[in-house]
């Protein structure tokens, strides 16, 4: 087991996941239910298998692309998302 990687990525998923729209949703359906722990579940289960499909695609592929082009690839996907929220393009 690879305990770096468990805890650097469990700290950058909780802390990216605090106060985005899954969780406002999930604090809301929460609040509509009477039954939390079914919303709980629900939501455990979704970002669970989320989770998976993210593992497993990214793992095919680093076997299709070099991790360096995915590196590049991801980033220049981040200043642009980030650039269009700042023009407000979407």
């Amino acid at each position: 087991m690879d305990w770096k990687a468990l805890f650097s990525t469990f700290g950058l998923i909780f802390l990216a996941e605090l106060g985005d729209k899954t969780q406002l949703t999930t604090m809301t359906l929460a609040a509509q239910s009477k039954g939390p722990w079914s919303v709980f579940l629900g939501a455990a289960l979704a970002l669970t298998l989320t989770s998976l499909l993210g593992v497993v695609f990214g793992e095919a592929l680093t076997r299709v692309i070099p991790r360096q082009y995915l590196h590049t690839g991801a980033g220049l996907a981040f200043i642009v998302l980030g650039l269009l929220l700042v023009a407000r393009k979407i």
